[in-house]
């Protein structure tokens, strides 16, 4: 079975571009790069290339990704662009850093995320400080109730 995926801009092909399935639709396994072209001067080349973890991301995965870089990890951020509740929206995040496999118990990435709810380096927080932010209303009660599920 040959699908052929990219631009496809040369030898009078029009330009469009496809995103590239990551697993295998007969078998499901992963897919890898075996090939690459060059819209320019129609060139090839073959052999078996490193994929991009980020390329087999949703519109909607790769829209989370920016919001998130772009507000510096501020996660209330990313609430107010999805419209979503603060758990919601950490729970979207979460499984977009399982998706590219930054997730796990070892892992920067989850590390920071664990520590740092809402995208600070604030130290881990006791249940008497996370109601006390609530009491002051420095919290709502969803991240109030989202930290608290964290702390335990």
């Amino acid at each position: 079975m040959s699908v052929a995926y990219g631009t496809g801009g040369y030898a009078g092909h029009a330009a469009h571009a496809h995103r590239p399935p990551r697993d295998c639709p007969v078998c499901g396994a992963g897919l890898q790069v075996t090939r690459l072209s060059c819209d320019a001067c129609a060139s090839e080349l073959s052999g078996v290339f490193e994929s991009c973890g980020f390329c087999g991301l949703t519109d909607a995965e790769r829209d989370l990704l920016r919001v998130f870089l772009v507000s510096r990890g501020n996660m209330r951020e990313v609430e107010r662009h999805l419209g979503v509740s603060y758990p919601t929206a950490r729970q979207r995040y979460a499984d977009l850093l399982a998706k590219l496999g930054l997730e796990g118990a070892g892992s920067p990435a989850a590390s920071v995320a664990q520590a740092a709810p809402t995208g600070s380096n604030e130290p881990e927080q006791s249940r008497e400080d996370v109601l006390a932010m609530l009491a002051r209303g420095e919290l709502d009660v969803d991240a109030a109730a989202d930290r608290l599920r964290q702390v335990g």
